[in-house]
């Protein structure tokens, strides 16, 4: 019996990286999965593998600036599911504003908050009433390690992977006696969207100053930490931030 057996995941940003790992994971742990992402035929193909596995999914296109696709993918989860047990607040935008303070535009600060805070945060309350009625939930949302040295040509990103932080803190503290616990973590993965960044060009210089050596894979070293933060053994671990990173932050 897995860790999450009979539980409904909605997971988000499922198509690649960190968020597919997590979807196969929890999959693989015995969780019913709603994947969504922007990619239909990406989402098609983690439920292929999914359900090839014995697992439970369903593919929901979603683009998270529109609030009528957030609404689908929950109206989906209970659809099929009939509830909803945890939120994976994987999908991420806001990584396009490389300028300094002076250049940050306003509209790159607002495409982050947008595709970050502000859909995580709907995403939640959408979630909330259904979690609630069941005394039950698990959230855990996804910022960041560039947070906390002050990236140059990152304003926007940082901005917004604060705010995530925020509302982790008050949903901790909100939501807990109904049972829903919410937390946050911040990866150092190699994912797609590393290696086609700019940073990829840096990735000796991070993997020195990382003391396992490596950067982490989603399945392998990411998703097993959010399965835990997803379960029943997670019920008293609320409002943290949780570095998956091999040692690289340590967080007083």
């Amino acid at each position: 019996m897995g860790l999450l057996e009979g539980r409904v995941a909605i997971v988000t940003g499922a198509s690649v990286g960190i968020g597919r790992g997590c979807a196969v994971r929890y999959a693989e742990e015995g969780a019913a999965v709603v994947a969504a992402a922007r990619s239909a035929d990406k989402l098609e193909s983690l439920v292929r593998e999914i359900e090839a596995k014995g697992g439970r999914a369903v593919a929901v296109p979603c683009d998270v600036e529109r609030e009528e696709d957030i609404d689908k993918v929950v109206e989906t989860a209970l659809g099929r599911f009939g509830k909803i047990d945890i939120l994976a607040n994987i999908a991420q935008g806001g990584n396009d504003d490389l300028t300094d303070i002076m250049g940050a535009s306003r509209r790159n600060v607002l495409y982050a908050y947008a595709t970050g805070p502000l859909q995580s945060l709907l995403f939640m309350q959408k979630c909330f009433p259904h979690m609630k009625a069941r005394g039950y939930g698990r959230i855990i949302n996804t910022s960041s390690n560039s947070l906390y040295n002050g990236t140059p040509g990152l304003t926007g990103y940082e901005m917004a992977k604060g705010a995530i932080q925020a509302l982790t803190r008050n949903a901790s503290q909100e939501w807990a006696p109904f049972g829903i616990v919410t937390n946050c973590f911040i990866p150092l993965i190699k994912t797609e969207q590393f290696i086609n960044s700019r940073f990829a060009a840096f990735e000796d210089q991070l993997v020195a100053r990382v003391p396992v050596r490596r950067m982490g894979d989603p399945y392998n070293d990411c998703a097993p930490v959010l399965v835990f933060l997803a379960s029943e053994g997670a019920g008293y671990v609320n409002g943290q931030v949780v570095a998956i990173d091999g040692g690289f932050r340590l967080i007083a």
